[in-house]
């Protein structure tokens, strides 16, 4: 049996790896300025989240929801606490698209409405509903075609008031900062202004913190950046460190009843040990306030390179935009400087998600690299 040969593939295995370095087959090292799409955010091998998997693998890995697990319970505890979210309610799952359908799913069931406001360059998954809600038609399917959604531009203040104020839109999803979009994000002046017009319509807001939430913006969530609270939030990536691991944050006024939602694998033994892990290190490092401080020397080292013509984004989740596609210059990062980078929808950007314990020097080495080959 032969794989099914769908994802376009660098030529470098890593094998090993500690904190941001990788090292490959031959021992060649290599900073990790990507992190997997964002989802190293504690660092690769951290011994407190090596060590929480393990003593939890050495007592018990799995058993399903049909019994209690203490440790969901300890996970949203630990969660309200780190995110500001204190009394809300927690679900969890595996991923960001199993995340986002169980959000999208949950709004549809508090106001029994099927249209859905998504916005131009926003990603939310591969699965049914989180792809119709992607805005890239390359991925989507004659299956999940049948989706009711409406799309629009950030900012399109006229556009979405007149939509939302219709009364039949069940939910607008929105990511905090888009990442596969090219590092974009919607102002605290549009996010206000869905807030209010969700308030007024009784329609769901559902902030996409997949890959901009858990400190990687320099607050907990990017969303917090405006001061705007949605009706549901979702997580995945950072969430677990490289343990699969997902789930939504639930405003109160949306209620639960059994059997609405359900998975088998969601919020297992290991999962919650992984995240737990992380949301612990994150609070004793204060890597928040870390990430905030080293985005700013990121940023500011960015801005200084001639050929680069802006840098958007927020705390360690920077798109740096250039004149010209970056591809063959992520090539040359990773074979010639050894620095891992990452691309988007927008050919010119790219994409930097380091992990959030990066250090100064390590941003130096990274910043280095960059002039190496654009000289």
């Amino acid at each position: 049996m032969k794989l099914f040969e769908v994802y376009s593939l660098f030529d470098v295995e890593p094998v090993e790896a500690d904190g941001a370095l990788l090292f490959d087959r031959q021992g060649n090292k290599y900073l990790d300025f990507y992190g997997g799409h964002a989802v190293i955010s504690i660092g690769h091998g951290h011994p407190h989240f090596v060590e929480r998997i393990t003593v939890q693998l050495g007592k018990l890995a799995f058993y399903s929801n049909s019994v209690p697990i203490s440790l969901q319970k300890d996970l949203a505890h630990k969660m309200g606490e780190v995110s500001g979210y204190f009394n809300w309610n927690l679900f969890l799952c595996n991923s960001g698209a199993e995340a986002n359908e169980n959000a999208m799913k949950l709004a549809s069931a508090h106001n029994g409405r099927d249209k859905v406001m998504a916005f131009t360059g926003g990603f939310h998954g591969r699965t049914s509903l989180a792809v119709a809600v992607t805005d890239n038609p390359n991925i989507v399917f004659p299956v999940n075609e049948g989706a009711n959604i409406v799309r629009f531009n950030f900012e399109d203040f006229d556009g979405t008031k007149t939509a939302l104020e219709n009364g039949d839109i069940c939910c607008v999803i929105i990511e905090g900062i888009q990442g596969v979009g090219g590092v974009v994000e919607p102002s605290t002046e549009f996010l206000s202004h869905l807030r209010v017009l969700c308030d007024e319509t009784d329609t769901v807001l559902i902030l996409d913190e997949v890959q901009s939430g858990y400190g990687r913006s320099g607050r907990f969530f990017a969303h917090q950046h405006s001061f705007v609270q949605p009706d549901i939030i979702s997580i995945a990536k950072g969430m677990g460190n490289g343990f699969p691991v997902g789930g939504i944050l639930i405003h109160p006024k949306l209620k639960a009843k059994a059997g609405m939602l359900g998975t088998t694998f969601g919020g297992n033994h290991l999962a919650c040990a992984a995240s737990l892990a992380v949301l612990e290190v994150i609070e004793s490092e204060q890597l928040i306030k870390k990430v905030a401080q080293t985005g700013i020397l990121f940023r500011k080292e960015l801005e200084s390179i001639n050929e680069v013509k802006e840098v958007r984004g927020k705390g360690l989740m920077l798109g740096v935009e250039f004149d010209f596609p970056v591809a063959e210059m992520r090539k040359k990062m990773l074979y010639e400087q050894h620095v891992f980078t990452g691309s988007s929808s927008n050919k010119n950007t790219l994409r930097l998600l380091p992990p959030l314990n990066i250090s100064e020097k390590e941003v130096h080495l990274c910043i280095e690299a960059l002039k190496n080959v654009l000289a």
